[in-house]
């Protein structure tokens, strides 16, 4: 009898050790299979796939556009790999740059980390607020008229934007020109947003606040005369000197006569301001009124609104377009009709 409980013994402990080596054989068979499924689609020659995640897409959805794509062999395996690691709830929409040689795991890692396929546009210096949506709406970021509201009315939380009486745009002048990158989801407010904060680093870097007050001008005036030296300057030396001429133009009282602020009041481009344009009743209109123009007419760029708050100290009242671009600068009439004989 004890021999046969031995013996019993013996085969229990040898058919648990031949279980235990199956076990092992199958879930090692399992691992491989669930990592061949995990595996790239193809490492050895790549293909570059855009993909486009909707919002609120599940781990169910993310499967099906990548199986639809070619990038993953199994949808169930990327379901099941996303609910398991818990990333299914962290997935961001947008369009993604994606490729045949990237596992599952580095799919969805780029997926949640929303490295996302940028677009880039380049927003000249000089431009209006009305160009900039004519620019966008062709582009395929904004529709035009959405961007205008926005841009009109203003509402954005920037200390330097309050209510200007008389503008077309409350945000003309401050929407920065530069180079952006924004992804497919960015709404014409998140662009706007981009600009003003543009705006606000740009301006920071150059203190042209405390600068303007120096100068006994607000940050408003400021950038309003950057904005004019902007559609003025063709040159870069001659930023500055333009600049001496408004402020002193300013402090006598004299009207600034600055064409680029008729076409603005017209609201067209016009190669030739013509005499009967001058007569255009607008305060943007310069040679109607003594003054500033209630804001900018254009957005300058760094150098425009360094001007702006650095002019030359400058007896100058005049100045004519030279052929080269560059201007022929008098103190009195008589010499700005000289230039003017002389260049035009």
């Amino acid at each position: 009898m004890f021999r046969f409980w031995k013996v019993l013994k013996r085969q229990s402990i040898r058919l648990v050790l031949i279980s235990l080596v199956f076990m092992v054989i199958v879930i090692a068979g399992i691992l491989t299979y669930g990592n061949s499924l995990l595996a790239p689609v193809n490492a050895n020659d790549p293909v570059v796939v855009t993909v486009e995640i909707p919002v609120n897409s599940t781990g169910g959805t993310v499967a099906e556009v990548l199986t639809a794509a070619g990038l993953i062999d199994s949808a169930l395996a990327f379901r099941w790999y996303a609910s398991f690691t818990g990333l299914d709830s962290k997935i961001q929409p947008g369009k993604y740059q994606l490729d045949t040689a990237m596992s599952v795991p580095a799919i969805l890692k780029k997926i949640i980390n929303g490295s996302q396929v940028l677009h880039s546009f380049t927003i000249p210096e000089g431009y209006t607020v009305r160009q900039m949506a004519e620019l966008l709406d062709q582009l395929g970021h904004v529709d035009q008229e959405e961007f205008l509201d926005l841009a009109r009315v203003g509402d954005f939380q920037h200390s330097f934007l309050a209510e200007f009486p008389d503008t077309y745009y409350a945000l003309e002048g401050y929407l920065f020109p530069d180079t952006y990158k924004i992804h497919a989801q960015a709404s014409a407010a998140d662009i706007i947003n981009m600009m003003l904060n543009r705006f606000a680093v740009q301006a920071a870097e150059i203190n042209l606040a405390p600068k303007a007050e120096e100068l006994g001008i607000s940050v408003h005036q400021a950038v309003t005369i950057a904005a004019m030296i902007e559609r003025e300057a063709f040159v870069a030396s001659d930023r500055a000197i333009i600049s001496g001429v408004i402020h002193h133009r300013l402090r006598i009282g004299m009207p600034l006569q600055i064409d680029a602020t008729v076409l603005y009041a017209l609201g067209e481009h016009r190669e030739v301001v013509l005499y009967k344009d001058l007569e255009v009743q607008s305060l943007f209109n310069t040679y109607w009124v003594s003054a500033l123009p209630p804001g900018p007419i254009a957005a300058p760029g760094v150098a425009s609104l360094k001007a702006a708050v650095a002019p030359v100290d400058t007896e100058y009242l005049f100045y004519v377009l030279r052929p080269d671009g560059s201007h022929a600068f008098s103190e009195t009439w008589a010499g700005h009709q000289r230039n003017i004989t002389k260049y035009l």
